[in-house]
């Protein structure tokens, strides 16, 4: 069964919405390994909407699972990352406007950065991985790059009903086992909840998959610790399909 990593930007929102210092995502990120997440996933915006400097520095502290740095592919972030070494960095797309990630890095458009940052990062011990839609152009571009991983974009799929979200769980999954093929390792995410998740934990070759705002707006009503261990249950859950 892939393995949950939580994404805390939610809790570093409400806590911006007031510019205060409650609720900590630090804290929360302690709250979601003690209730069995696997890692904890942040992503340190341009602009800091949610997720500030200081939160990456304390999380590289105290996290003991995996810590998950999604980011823009900027020398800012590459500097930062490079500085703080976050066990694994996510290269994802980034407009100023939007609500959340919108989709999957453009990965042939930015496959010669890349493939000059990509090998950077590995060489300082830092796990790569690239966000993508669930489409042959850009996993290749992340193959001929040097990624690791690729993450799949969910968000089609968890937005979709019926006949359309089968058509798109069978796109991820052609497109989990296509990345396999040449030889990237895959995660998966966003929009995915408790209600949606079976499905994408049961595919072949995905390995992680990282969740933000179903389990903190779940944890409104029932608390961190049980918010988490409610989607690990779902996860662990899962029919496996074949390999």
């Amino acid at each position: 069964m892939p393995r949950l990593h939580v994404n805390i930007d939610h809790v570093a929102t409400v806590r911006q919405a007031r510019r205060g210092v409650s609720p900590d995502p630090v804290a929360a990120a302690v709250l979601c390994e003690l209730a069995g997440a696997n890692g904890i996933t942040i992503h340190l915006r341009e602009d800091r909407r949610h997720i500030q400097d200081r939160d990456l520095r304390l999380l590289r502290e105290i996290v003991r699972g995996v810590l998950n740095l999604e980011m823009a592919l900027t020398d800012e972030m590459i500097g930062i990352a490079l500085e703080t070494r976050p066990d694994a960095v996510c290269i994802v797309p980034e407009k100023r406007q939007e609500l959340t990630t919108e989709g999957g890095l453009d990965a042939a458009a930015h496959e010669k950065r890349l493939a000059a940052e990509l090998p950077r990062l590995a060489e300082a011990g830092i796990a790569t991985s690239v966000f993508v839609d669930p489409l042959p152009e850009p996993i290749e571009a992340c193959a001929r790059a040097g990624a690791q991983f690729v993450e799949l974009h969910t968000g089609r799929y968890a937005n979709a009903g019926g006949a359309e979200r089968e058509a798109e769980l069978q796109r991820l999954e052609t497109a989990a086992r296509y990345a396999h093929e040449l030889g990237l390792r895959v995660n998966a995410g966003h929009g995915l909840d408790y209600d949606n998740v079976q499905p994408v934990a049961a595919l072949p070759f995905v390995e992680e998959l990282n969740i933000g705002h179903a389990i903190v707006a779940r944890a409104v009503l029932v608390g961190l610790d049980a918010a988490v261990r409610e989607m690990q249950d779902r996860i662990l859950a899962a029919e496996p399909a074949e390999g």
